[in-house]
């Protein structure tokens, strides 16, 4: 297949540069199974799709405050975005500079603290720091929220709150599992008392989650590698809701990844490690039966994903319906719940 059958045509307008004035105050496209048309709803609406006996899956990773700014000797200024820590002297980052800084480039953060650059991997850098005692400490004292490249503002206050699920325990991402981002905890509650069962994943968004699909035929992508980590009684979760036939709903493109990666045989794996898992239409899926999702980029390899998950012409028809109706689209912007219209595929 190729980028281009994944685009459509979005009105800058549309790009939500704020979430909404209040958590959960979202509007949610429902995608019904067959050839009906979507459904307009609003996002407190959810239980009303979902089932008692409904497996949610969560990613409860929590975002860092990723991006730092520093200078080189020359005084050339540095934008630094950690992909993820290696250690707690060494980590893995994508730099913006004028030049490309080379091995050896230290990049002064304040008058005791430095990175240096040790070695070029691929579109990131291998940097060491030096100086300070506690880098989770120094990422929250001079560390900025790592909003997407889409939202053309300065990160706020604000956003070290919103830009973050009320469920997120698990440090490392640098971008949020932004379709966790509508819920509270009302709707969690409510949801449990309805009989809808949840269970908790981790896996560290990563900055590569942003990056664009430049190859023209979408099968020569590579994906950067993200870690995971799946609990023994999550496992257990899912596993039996497969067994007994009830719903596994996966809360974002991530928690599909991660549940697909690990479940390759039908069965989720409890364990930790390294997923770079391209889903893309063709992919037959193992684990997931519906999709609570954000809006995506055009050309993106989660727009591929969910294409892969519902039906290319079906997800951009829906696309449109969404910008004709004003929708707000990517990261604090509006959801949608799609069942999938594919029979599951088991290896067991």
């Amino acid at each position: 297949m190729r980028r281009s059958d994944f685009h459509y045509h979005l009105p800058e307008s549309l790009i939500a540069q704020y979430p909404p004035e209040n958590r959960g105050d979202s509007r949610l496209l429902h995608l019904p199974g067959m050839d009906a048309p979507p459904e307009d709803r609003d996002f407190n609406e959810l239980d009303r799709l979902l089932r008692p006996g409904d497996l949610l899956v969560f990613n409860d990773t929590r975002v860092i405050p990723a991006r730092l700014f520093g200078a080189k000797a020359s005084g050339g200024r540095v934008e630094i975005l950690i992909e993820r820590m290696l250690s707690d002297r060494r980590l893995l980052a994508q730099l913006r500079s004028s030049k490309p800084c080379r091995g050896g480039t230290a990049i002064r953060l304040d008058d005791d603290i430095e990175l240096v650059v040790i070695e070029r991997q691929g579109d990131f850098y291998l940097l060491e720091l030096r100086g300070g005692d506690d880098p989770a400490a120094l990422l929250e004292s001079a560390g900025h929220v790592p909003l997407p490249p889409y939202i053309r503002r300065t990160d706020e206050a604000g956003d070290r709150t919103r830009y973050q699920t009320v469920y997120a325990t698990q440090p490392g991402a640098v971008a949020a599992p932004t379709a966790g981002l509508h819920f509270t905890q009302e709707m969690l509650d409510r949801l449990r008392a309805a009989g809808i069962e949840m269970a908790k994943l981790t896996l560290h968004v990563g900055a590569g989650t942003f990056q664009p699909v430049r190859a023209e035929e979408i099968e020569e992508h590579v994906m950067h590698p993200e870690w995971f980590e799946i609990g023994a009684e999550a496992a257990q979760a899912v596993n039996q809701a497969r067994t007994e036939g009830r719903r596994v709903v996966a809360v974002g493109t991530t928690m599909v990844r991660c549940l697909e990666a690990a479940g390759q045989e039908g069965i989720l794996r409890a364990g930790q490690g390294e997923t770079s898992i391209f889903i893309y239409p063709g992919y037959r899926f193992r684990m997931v039966d519906a999709l609570i999702t954000n809006f995506h980029l055009p050309e993106s390899s989660l727009l591929m994903l969910v294409c892969a998950f519902a039906g290319r012409e079906r997800v951009l028809t829906a696309y449109e319906h969404a910008v004709a109706t004003g929708y707000r689209f990517f990261s604090y912007g509006d959801a949608m719940f799609i069942a999938s219209q594919q029979p599951m595929t088991s290896d067991k």
